[in-house]
């Protein structure tokens, strides 16, 4: 099958759906697939304007024009890519989305005129643009049209389902990890606790991610635990509110027991898993938090909130404990702090049970949405 990947952003970007669409693509291939990229991002070296490269064997098509800080914008695209998917005999396009996805949404629009069977791929939370998107209406137009819908996790499909109503499913194609690579070496469940509890979060220091919250939880966690108990928090990751996020630390005399050591390396931040007895994720509007399955994979049980995308992979009370507001998730911490059955009863649950999100499992469903979208594929008018 040849497949075309299309997304606003692509390497050498770094995020979630650029990483994601990379892998997928890799995996893909490894599965005797043809696949191509395109986006909206400069290559490497700035190349732009349709040029071609390689990204690990993956061909990628920078639909890209020169604009200010790079951004992945260019509404001259539609009639070069047309010609591309028309051109390059695909069988199926896949188009992978957020909230703001021009590129995306363009995409959508050229592959179903061209007649190319369409899957599309929701990786945010809706939240207060549902209404917009309700009343524009093109999302259930398309589904209409025969595109393939889905989202990351039940969670970001539920209000896609609410507008695309009784005009098509939306399915749950979930983001993949690695497993193998993330699994722990050795009996993390039996690290002991002899220098205190060590907690590790990972997460773009931005209003979005929550981390100010995060460290008002930990605040409530200090006061919540014996002080005999050594407390110690890592928060990896780089963004704009890092400065706010210091000046809080040190203002609530932190600096002692928590560490913010910037962007790492996945080599750093499977070695501080391997060192850390919980997750934290206290982000509430995330469609499924990559970072967090790798935690949960390494053995780390994970304390979040309810009602996110985590839930795709985190039970309560088996792989980790999820709260109803900040107040419950600093006395899930606490609790995880001193009940040492408890929390290696969990860790011991995620160092045995791997999650389902492997990339072996979540390529079968993407294929499965190519099926769908060529089965449900509309004559072009």
């Amino acid at each position: 099958m040849k497949i075309a990947l299309l997304s606003d952003c692509y390497l050498p970007r770094l995020g979630g759906i650029e990483v994601q669409v990379h892998d997928l693509a890799r995996r893909l291939q490894g599965r005797g697939h043809d696949v191509e990229v395109f986006t909206a991002t400069p290559g490497p070296q700035g190349e732009r304007g349709g040029f071609v490269d390689e990204v690990d064997g993956v061909a990628v098509h920078r639909m890209a024009l020169r604009l200010p800080f790079d951004l992945p914008v260019n509404p001259l695209a539609p009639p070069e890519l047309r010609r591309r998917l028309r051109e390059g005999g695909f069988d199926v396009a896949h188009v992978h989305t957020g909230v703001v996805s021009p590129f995306a949404f363009d995409s959508a629009r050229v592959a179903l005129a061209a007649g190319v069977p369409t899957a599309m791929t929701w990786h945010c939370v809706l939240a207060r643009t549902e209404t917009f998107f309700r009343l524009a209406g093109y999302v259930r137009r398309w589904a209409a049209r025969g595109v393939a819908m889905s989202a990351v996790s039940a969670m970001a499909a539920e209000p896609l389902q609410r507008m695309v109503g009784d005009a098509g499913e939306v399915a749950v194609l979930p983001n993949g990890i690695d497993v193998a690579e993330w699994a722990p070496a050795g009996d993390a469940s039996r690290r002991g606790r002899a220098d205190g509890i060590r907690m590790v979060s990972a997460m773009r220091l931005a209003t979005r991610k929550r981390p100010m919250p995060l460290l008002r939880i930990m605040t409530r966690v200090r006061e919540l635990v014996p002080a005999r108990t050594s407390l110690s928090l890592d928060l990896l990751g780089e963004g704009p509110d890092r400065a706010r996020l210091e000046r809080y630390v040190a203002g609530h005399d932190m600096s002692a027991w928590v560490r913010m050591p910037g962007r790492v390396s996945r080599e750093e931040l499977r070695a501080t898993y391997a060192g850390s007895h919980l997750y934290l994720a206290p982000t509430v509007l995330e469609s499924f938090g990559i970072a967090t399955l790798e935690a949960r994979t390494a053995g780390l049980p994970v304390v979040a909130r309810h009602g996110s995308g985590v839930e795709e992979f985190v039970q309560d009370g088996v792989s980790g404990l999820l709260a109803d507001g900040d107040e419950a998730m600093a006395g899930c911490i606490a609790r995880l702090a001193v009940d040492d059955d408890l929390r290696e009863r969990l860790t011991r649950h995620n160092e045995t049970v791997p999650p389902a999100q492997s990339w072996e499992h979540v390529v079968e469903v993407a294929e499965g949405e190519y099926a769908r979208a060529g089965a449900a594929r509309r004559p072009v008018r």
